[in-house]
């Protein structure tokens, strides 16, 4: 959850006032200015937005107000503070990634299990449990990313579709009843356009065989999703079986093309 210190300080009544208060109440102030920021996480989760979205100006004045970039990957951004991870096992798989560095993926789980509720077939569903997981690596540019990590261990149109879904969430489809998520327009900006390589590749896959794989995971994709959901990859076991290529040396051990990646997830720590 990101720390916005100037927020914080003006709400304290600026740095003077700050400086005058007593270190004890100063955590005070700081836990409850966290706890508020925790409640309007979880309201944008669920789908409740503020009445007035940003602009892209709006959002871009904030960049020196941050301590980290947006777009870094969630194990390497500050989220206050980080804890030491549990080790990864010797020969890891794709499950021991989603417990030990994707967890909690509250919301691949929720898209696939909606996948699979909405009767998709297994490559879809496989899509959907693992699009945004290149997250915990980079945030932007994450679909080619996704696709890229996982490209060597599933079928093409698994990764085809994991990495256009970036693309196809920014247009709405009204013959698949998909619509541009509210999220975004706080998230990008109420003006916001996509840029120049997203829209040409938006006509691209337009008129593109696969078209309807991409756009099937943004039909499954949450944008406002349960965050006391118990889920579990559990019921996604036998897909991964029949779909995953897991090396037997360990994602990250392999000496594939993206070995680098996966063992930059399972060591975030490492200085170099």
């Amino acid at each position: 959850m990101e720390f916005d210190r100037t927020t914080f300080i003006s709400n304290l009544g600026g740095e003077a006032a700050a400086d005058e208060m007593s270190s004890e109440a100063k955590a005070d102030a700081l836990e409850d200015f966290m706890t508020a920021q925790l409640d309007t996480v979880i309201a944008f989760q669920q789908g409740k937005f503020p009445e007035n979205p940003p602009t892209v100006a709006e959002i871009e004045a904030k960049i020196e107000t941050r301590t980290f970039r947006r777009g870094v990957g969630d194990l390497f951004a500050g989220h206050g503070q980080v804890k030491k991870l549990p080790p990864m096992p010797a020969y890891p798989t794709l499950a021991d990634f989603f417990e030990l560095r994707f967890a909690p993926a509250n919301h691949v789980l929720q898209s696939a299990a909606l996948a699979m509720k909405n009767g998709m077939p297994e490559k879809i569903i496989l899509a959907c449990l693992l699009h945004d997981t290149a997250m915990a690596l980079i945030k932007c540019d994450h679909g080619w990313w996704g696709a890229q990590l996982y490209e060597p261990y599933v079928p093409e149109e698994t990764s085809f579709a994991i990495r256009h879904h970036q693309t196809l969430r920014y247009f709405p489809d009204e013959a698949y009843g998909y619509k541009y998520p509210e999220l975004y327009k706080f998230m990008f900006g109420v003006d916001y356009e996509p840029p120049p390589h997203i829209q040409a590749n938006y006509q691209w896959l337009r008129n593109h065989k696969w078209y309807e794989l991409p756009r099937l995971v943004t039909v499954n994709d949450l944008y406002a999703f349960d965050p006391h959901a118990k889920v579990s990859i559990e019921p996604f076991l036998d897909i991964v079986g029949r779909h995953f290529k897991q090396p037997k040396e360990g994602l990250g051990n392999d000496n594939s093309p993206v070995a680098h990646m996966w063992r930059s997830i399972a060591r975030p720590d490492a200085p170099l």
